[in-house]
């Protein structure tokens, strides 16, 4: 195999990988879905700091590399900065009130 074969095998197995990260990040978002109605009903705030370290925590701890630490958690803020402006973006649509759920109706969705 000459070195354009190997690139081209590489990258089609990187547009792979690239679209199951997209899904996944997708069923994040469904999730985040559920998050953004609860905080809504329930009057609670998008950010939440030690939510925030917890998943860096788990990250760092299921990291096996070759990805450092570090970067892995640049990646992740990244996620979750998009994260949360989705969580505000959903609040706000519904106005983000008691008894005005956001995500659809009351009861709507599943719980996590």
């Amino acid at each position: 195999m000459n070195a354009e074969d190997t690139l081209n095998e590489c990258r089609d197995r990187i547009d792979d990988v690239d679209r199951r990260i997209l899904t996944l990040l997708n069923e994040r978002t469904e999730i985040v879905t559920v998050i953004a109605r609860v905080k809504a009903e329930a009057q609670l705030p998008v950010y939440e700091p030690k939510r925030e370290e917890e998943v860096f925590r788990n990250i760092a701890n299921g990291n096996r590399g070759p990805l450092s630490n570090d970067a892995a958690k640049r990646i992740f803020e990244r996620i979750i900065d998009e994260m949360r402006k989705f969580q505000r973006e959903r609040m706000a649509q519904r106005g983000a009130k008691l008894g005005d759920p956001v995500g659809g109706k009351s009861g709507e969705g599943t719980a996590c």
